[in-house]
């Protein structure tokens, strides 16, 4: 249900109100946007309210990209907590405006969700990254040259990955390791060169989502934890093409894996 209004924050109010109505759940707690590989993590987090269409929520649209529901999922997990299952990101490459690309951020935080994770398959620019490893994002650089703030808006980004949640996840699983993730506007992957550029400037991973989202949310004041699937080496890292249908097999061959390390590090969360 696309919707032109040009004020983003009373879109996505409208909408957090169109998820209350459809899932009967009147206040999310924790938000958690589904990136590639990690749709099955729905399963195991609790037991689903309700599910709707993203395209009968104001502002939302089905995702084209292989590996995203395009669903919303309300969830209550054991300690009465509800939870907002996002599996429908749109990305900066699909041609719509940036704010169409947070709105989900943004709704969930209208929804009464404070604390948000943001998950995603990446490409490994880090040579100790294995494929099918889950690394914890403890920082990002931008190369989107765009930001979802506007105006004299100058937010903090310091500990935009929260410190507190990182150290809750590596409570839970220790063998996490950290990094920095690199987003791009995509949709084509990084050539060689690119990656050679990347590593040398201090990212671990690289993907085509995430860091404007968590630009939006920290905006709002939530608490982010992000969590990347290195779905593949990066370009130039090994001789083989890359090849997004193999991408998508990575991740769905690590889904219960990452179902269960989610699960338990959601559980966690304050």
């Amino acid at each position: 249900m696309a919707d032109n209004n040009n004020d983003p924050l009373a879109l996505a109010q409208r909408a957090a109100q169109a998820l209350t109505a459809a899932t009967g759940v009147a206040r999310f707690d924790i938000a958690l946007t589904l990136g590639s590989g990690w749709g099955q993590a729905a399963l195991l987090l609790g037991t689903k309210i309700a599910e709707v269409s993203a395209d009968q929520i104001p502002g939302f649209t089905l995702s084209q990209v292989i590996g995203h529901s395009g669903e919303l999922s309300a969830l209550e997990i054991p300690d009465g907590r509800k939870i907002l299952i996002i599996g429908a990101r749109t990305h900066l490459y699909e041609g719509r405006e940036i704010d169409a690309t947070v709105h989900s951020v943004r709704t969930a935080h209208a929804a009464g969700a404070r604390t948000i994770v943001l998950t995603n398959g990446a490409g490994g620019v880090n040579f100790d990254y294995g494929v099918g490893e889950a690394v914890l994002i403890k920082d990002h650089i931008n190369l989107t040259a765009r930001s979802p703030l506007k105006g004299a808006n100058f937010v903090d980004l310091t500990d935009l990955y929260s410190a507190e949640l990182r150290a809750i996840a590596k409570q839970v699983h220790p063998e996490l390791k950290e990094g920095v993730y690199a987003q791009v506007p995509g949709p084509h992957f990084e050539t060689p060169a690119e990656i050679k550029y990347l590593r040398a400037i201090g990212a671990d991973a690289v993907g085509m989502s995430t860091a404007v989202e968590a630009i939006a949310a920290r905006a709002l004041g939530m608490k982010v934890l992000g969590l990347t699937l290195i779905t593949n080496p990066a370009a130039g890292v090994t001789n083989d093409p890359l090849d997004h249908e193999a991408i998508i097999a990575k991740g769905k061959s690590a889904a219960a894996r990452l179902a269960d390390l989610l699960a338990t590090v959601v559980h966690k969360l304050p």
